[in-house]
């Protein structure tokens, strides 16, 4: 079975949250393809291919979008889970959260994040943060050569 390559893994719980992000990189021409997983068990699953991914070929995405406040394993377990397996320890993670909290932040950088960004409350400026993380990590960015 071939499947496109996921450039995104959208880890958001939201349901809101997840339809704004989808439809603001739709409509910036930068949806091309993207898993959500609703929680933080379900991300690791995806990455890893375990459980209901078993059988997925490992391939890692061109970047995480991980909220921190997740159920089941929350976003820093997850982080924590990325960083420590070889195949994923290079893979772009950038934190998308409304947490104001700088124990988070810092917390989220000792673990390598690559960017931290707290979750503009007004639905413009969420739409314009969303279009040009989208732009700036899938168009801008260049990433660690595989191998």
């Amino acid at each position: 079975m071939i499947h496109a390559a996921v450039e995104i893994l959208l880890a958001e719980d939201n349901p809101s949250d997840v339809e704004l992000t989808l439809r603001t990189l739709k409509r910036s021409n930068l949806l091309n393809t993207v898993h959500v997983a609703r929680d933080g068990e379900e991300a690791l699953d995806f990455l890893f291919c375990r459980g209901p991914h078993a059988g997925r070929d490992f391939a890692a995405p061109k970047v995480v979008l991980l909220d921190l406040k997740l159920p089941k394993v929350d976003g820093i377990e997850v982080l924590e889970a990325i960083r420590a397996d070889e195949r994923t320890r290079l893979l772009p993670v950038v934190i998308l959260t409304s947490s104001r909290e700088q124990a988070d932040v810092t917390s989220s950088y000792k673990l390598g994040v690559n960017s931290y960004i707290q979750k503009p409350v007004d639905f413009e400026q969420f739409q314009e943060t969303i279009r040009q993380l989208g732009l700036y990590w899938l168009v801008v960015n260049q990433p660690p050569s595989e191998g």
